[in-house]
């Protein structure tokens, strides 16, 4: 299901608590289909790190937490799991409880019930477009539903927010499934435990039942030394029993302190017994899983060409972890493995033109020339990739391949193209059209600004799999661990077939490679027959021999075992089949050729899915009353910006596991302004300005200036003003990870109005330190300065130039547009006055998206909110002025008065602005600003705010 859900739901009670009212919070993501180069490619997310701290199961303040419990039951590689919680609203006043669940991205939600003061709501899987029909049935009698936002991270989070009285009862309940990805020789099966309070019934249990026997379990200490005695593990030859029940006094952080330690993953870590190297044939419930994950056979020879970005976006702690990854991976290259090293900008240059052996002379030779790259420049992907395929398939022609060995190619990125071919569609045919069959491509995206769809594509079509690098992570470890599972290839062109007339509707059963410690599984159906056997053969080619395997199983035993255990999940291998088969038609649905074919597609997986219960991006979850009546809708839309079926087919048909982080959630609003097109002629400059789109919620400060602040997840807009004097330089966006900052300096009015001082931003400038670009607006002109050339231009002037990876877009006498490495946009409006104005002056505004992708180091009075804060605002009660009511907004763990008041967006009208509704924070947003407005005064144009 490859898609973030947050179902955010507000009830409202009515009647003295007889009735509830469903409201609606957000607008409904429609799935689309859209120009996969330019209109969506660009929409990216930001990733907060504060957000992964501040997570909690359950929210709410003065509320009673009775019990938090989740069970899995895994069989055979398959788990279900549940999740429960009993609140009450132990405070005096109705509020806000919220149940949050962080589930691997790989699950599929299969229902959800909630009870709130004996109305039970219940829920089922549906066609997404039958769901919305019955929950808009509801909507028009003015009950309501949920809204899902999608993203692509290796977790989701499902959140539910209920509005109740005084004294109510809640009971929450999750289900998802998963089929457990074998990696690095492990099952791993984690739980994210974040309740955020001290829970009196706590309890963990995770129910294991392998019918070939368990060979080894454990439960790495990743929630603290101070539980690594409370986790009990039982088990037997083909069961195990974990469980992790903390009592109040255990789960204390200190020894009287009332909150809660338990904070993290709990992990399970085990493997299964294997009689042999021919895999495991499991027949249960009609249905067969045959798994196959041999050992003890000697690595096939690697021949790897590394394609590495090194463009300017890469500058920092991305090229620093990339280089040091790359140090431990050339030195665990062997002497029969073949290798060279691509590295691209704007222009391609190869370590080597050929392959190389991996010896200890060529691996230290390759890490210095790694260690020497200095990022700077665009990224031409496409030119990188076809030196390298050509590289390969020169080495073939010249008989330096082996045959039995592996090629594959490790791209290794953090952005589109903006050098050479540009559109994603011609570089995918392109690479599709000269690689060969025995050569693979794996391509690894680190960071939110990577096309992260469009690297899967590639990899998908060239029998490679997709990875995302989270670089606000320990990246080098990351692309470390991805190495190591793709750097023991032990198989090669491996097919699992049945005798005819035995099986049907098989998932994928013809795989590339097989790497050691992984796993491949195949499902179907199996056919009546009078034998009571199935029997598998599976073919493959190893480092010097080809093998057959051959697998023997029983149709009823297993049935008849799985009914003696309690805790058993007897529907296992119909639902792993389910699984597997929806999530390839996923991924083959991202990559039909023609609208037939994906009409098709999609019609295939909501079938399945709606009969198997699960929730994908074509399926909702329609939570409804006893009485359906009250509807809520969980939807799961399709993500264009990242695809929603990333990792679908997996690492040889066995998958790569996610990468175990913790889950961070993704924040972000997609710029339709955003210009990634080749620059029109002059001829269409006018026209384009005319047709101008813009973002409805961004951030911006303008006239006095009046900040207005957008919170995405909160959908509020907060505004405060900063009392600042003429001259002044504050600093709007500082990111020493990026080498960005956005200073803006004020400027005062001519004189006082009622004896106050008005100020204006005066000059903006924005400063790219990696090319050392700087792009200064002033009121009456725009300057542009490299370190060695400046360049100026009037505002009466419409123009398009681009250096390096900064762009700007000059619209006459109305706006500039400075666009850095296709991640960071920055927009400055021009307001002029009449020149013989008594009081009034020329001055900026500045709009700057929520979407722009900064480091995790960004700051500033603007880039802070980044990492959006939790907010709050509540007791809304009448004003001192009638027109302006009043409230307490919390935020940062500050309790702020706020006014509801207006400002103004001048986008689309310059001269008289559009009013915008917003909750202004007095006294220069002391409480919602980090530190004190004076600690964002900075010496020049061009200055990085010190750390506050």
């Amino acid at each position: 299901m490859k898609c973030v859900l947050a179902l955010l739901l507000g009830l409202l009670l009515l009647h003295n608590g007889r009735c509830f009212e469903f409201v609606i919070d957000g607008e409904w993501e429609e799935e689309t289909t859209h120009s996969e180069d330019h209109r969506e490619r660009h929409k990216r997310a930001i990733l907060t790190s504060e957000e992964q701290e501040d997570f909690e199961a359950i929210r709410g303040d003065d509320i009673t937490v009775k019990r938090y419990q989740v069970e899995s039951r895994i069989t055979s590689r398959f788990a279900h799991t549940t999740v429960r919680s009993s609140v009450v609203n132990s405070g005096a006043k109705a509020q806000s409880i919220g149940f949050n669940v962080q589930i691997p991205k790989r699950a599929f939600i299969t229902n959800f019930t909630m009870n709130v003061n004996g109305i039970t709501f219940m829920g089922s899987v549906k066609e997404k477009t039958v769901a919305r029909n019955l929950y808009a049935q509801a909507r028009a009698r003015g009950k309501a539903a949920g809204i899902v936002r999608a993203n692509s991270q290796d977790m989701e989070t499902f959140k539910t927010e209920v509005h109740v009285p005084p004294g109510s009862n809640i009971e929450f309940e999750l289900h998802y499934q998963e089929m457990m990805q074998r990696r690095l020789g492990f099952y791993e099966h984690t739980l994210h435990l974040q309740p955020g309070r001290l829970v009196p019934q706590f309890q963990v249990d995770v129910y294991i039942y392998e019918p070939k026997g368990i060979s080894s379990v454990h439960t790495p200490n990743t929630l603290g030394d101070q539980f690594g005695e409370l986790v009990h593990v039982t088990s037997t030859k083909e069961k195990a029993h974990i469980v992790f029940k903390p009592t109040v006094q255990q789960q204390r952080k200190y020894a009287n302190c009332t909150d809660s330690a338990v904070d993290g993953v709990f992990t399970v870590k085990y493997d299964v017994n294997r009689d042999s190297n021919a895999g495991e044939l499991q027949v249960s419930d009609g249905h067969f899983i045959q798994f196959f994950a041999p050992s003890n056979l000697s690595p096939l020879p690697k021949n790897i060409v590394f394609v590495i970005d090194v463009s300017g976006s890469m500058w920092g702690v991305k090229m620093k972890q990339t280089v040091e990854a790359m140090q431990a991976i050339l030195e665990d290259l062997t002497i029969d493995d073949q290798f060279s090293i691509i590295d691209f900008n704007h222009n391609v240059r190869c370590w080597r033109e050929d392959l190389v052996p991996g010896s200890s002379l060529q691996v230290t030779d390759a890490k210095k020339y790694i260690q020497g790259i200095k990022p700077n420049g665009g990224t031409n992907i496409n030119e990188a990739l076809m030196r390298a395929v050509q590289m390969l398939v020169k080495a073939s022609n010249q008989g330096l391949i082996d045959p039995r060995s592996v090629s594959m190619i490790i791209l290794v990125s953090d952005g589109d193209p903006t050098v050479g071919e540009m559109k994603l569609s011609t570089i995918q045919k392109n690479v599709k059209r000269v690689m060969r069959e025995e050569f693979s491509l794996f391509s690894l995206g680190i960071g939110f600004d990577v096309d992260y769809d469009f690297l899967e594509r590639i990899a998908s079509e060239n029998r490679g799999i997709a990875q995302r690098i989270y670089a606000n992570h320990d990246a080098a470890d990351q692309l470390r661990t991805f190495y190591s599972q793709v750097s023991s290839p032990l198989l090669r062109r491996i097919t699992v077939q049945f005798p005819e007339d035995s099986v049907s509707d098989v998932t994928q059963n013809r795989f590339d490679k097989y790497f050691d410690g992984s796993e491949l599984v195949v499902a179907g159906k199996v056919l009546p027959s009078d034998s009571d056997t199935l029997t598998s053969f599976t073919t493959a080619s190893a480092a010097r021999l080809d093998i057959t395997l051959e697998t023997e199983s029983d149709t009823t035993e297993l049935d008849q075992e799985l009914a003696k255990q309690q805790h058993s999940f007897t529907g296992f291998a119909r639902q792993m089949w389910a699984y597997l088969t929806v999530k390839q038609l996923i991924s083959e649905r991202s990559l039909a050729p023609t609208a037939a074919k994906k009409r098709k597609i999609t019609q295939q997986i909501m079938a399945l899915a709606v009969e198997h219960q699960f929730v994908t991006p074509l399926t909702a979850l329609l939570v409804e009353s006893e009485d359906a009546t009250e509807r809520l809708l969980a939807d799961s839309p399709k993500d264009p910006k990242h695809g929603c079926c990333s990792g679908a087919g997996g690492l040889g048909g066995g998958g790569l596991a996610s990468n175990g982080l913790a889950p961070v959630r993704v924040v972000y609003q997609p710029p339709p302004w955003v210009q990634m097109t080749t620059p029109a002629p002059p001829s269409q400059f006018e026209k384009g300005s005319e047709e101008w789109v813009l973002p409805q919620k961004v951030n911006l400060v303008d006239n006095d200036p009046h900040f207005i602040v957008h919170l995405p997840s909160s959908n509020m807009d907060v505004c405060f003003n900063i009392d600042s004097k003429p001259g002044h330089i504050l600093n709007l966006v500082s990111d020493t990870g990026a080498g960005l900052v956005v200073n803006g300096r004020l400027v005062g009015s001519k004189q006082p109005n009622k004896g106050k001082l008005s100020t204006y931003f005066g000059s903006i400038a924005i400063y790219y330190q990696p090319d050392r670009i700087s792009v200064t607006v002033h009121t009456d002109r725009i300057a542009m300065s490299d370190g060695t050339n400046s360049h100026s231009f009037t505002w009466g002037t419409t123009a398009e130039v681009t250096q390096d990876g900064v762009r700007i877009s000059i619209v006459k006498n109305s706006h500039v547009t400075v666009t850095v490495n296709n991640n960071i946009q920055v927009m400055v409006l021009l307001h002029r006055v009449w020149r013989k104005h008594p009081v009034n002056v020329d001055f900026l505004g500045i709009y700057i998206p929520n979407d722009n992708r900064y480091s995790p180091l960004v700051h500033g009075l603007i880039g802070q909110f980044s990492r959006e804060p939790e907010v709050s605002v509540y007791d809304v009660r009448p004003g001192a002025d009638p027109m302006k009511k009043e409230a307490t907004m919390e935020v940062k763990g500050n309790k702020l008065q706020v006014t509801r008041g207006w400002q103004k967006d001048y986008r689309r009208d310059a001269k008289r602005g559009s009013a915008v509704s917003c909750w202004f924070v007095h006294n220069s947003a002391k409480g919602f600003i980090d530190g004190h407005y004076s600690e964002y005064i900075v010496p020049s144009l061009h200055s990085f705010l010190l750390a506050l």
